[in-house]
């Protein structure tokens, strides 16, 4: 039995450059996290709460939406956060059954170093991409749901 593919071979296949890019660049993070104390889904759920607040305390739904996670595991995140003291969980005045999340003055701390570092990784990870780096983000963007 032969097995058939249409690219040349595991280097010039999309999906599985883009999981070894993944994983590569996810080791990256959780070393930049880990001085910080957090995961990189905490980084992402401190980080779009902080960016959504600018407006008004995100509801835990629309923080879920916006960082594409899992509603149920992005309460359980929300959770630990807030025992940590980086954000707030308080009822909804318009619906009872909603959270408003708020990061707290720790949280902007915790965050404020965290992005430099991850920031940093970033340009770092994707030096390699030098001018093509605008077209690859908004390759990925297209990407995006």
């Amino acid at each position: 039995m032969t097995v058939q593919t249409r690219f040349g071979g595991p280097e010039r296949s999309p999906g599985f450059l883009l999981w070894r890019v993944t994983l590569a660049w996810q080791r990256a993070m959780r070393a930049a996290l880990a001085p910080h104390d957090l995961t990189h889904v905490q980084f992402v759920l401190l980080a779009t709460g902080w960016w959504l607040g600018r407006h008004e305390p995100p509801t835990q739904q629309t923080l879920a939406e916006r960082a594409g996670t899992d509603t149920m595991m992005t309460s359980q995140v929300i959770r630990k956060l807030a025992e940590r003291g980086l954000v707030t969980r308080q009822e909804d005045p318009a619906d009872a059954r909603a959270k408003r999340i708020t990061v707290t003055s720790a949280g902007l701390k915790v965050l404020k170093s965290a992005l430099a570092d991850v920031e940093q990784v970033d340009v770092e990870f994707f030096a390699r991409l030098g001018r093509r780096t605008d077209g690859f983000v908004d390759g990925l963007a297209s990407l995006v749901d």
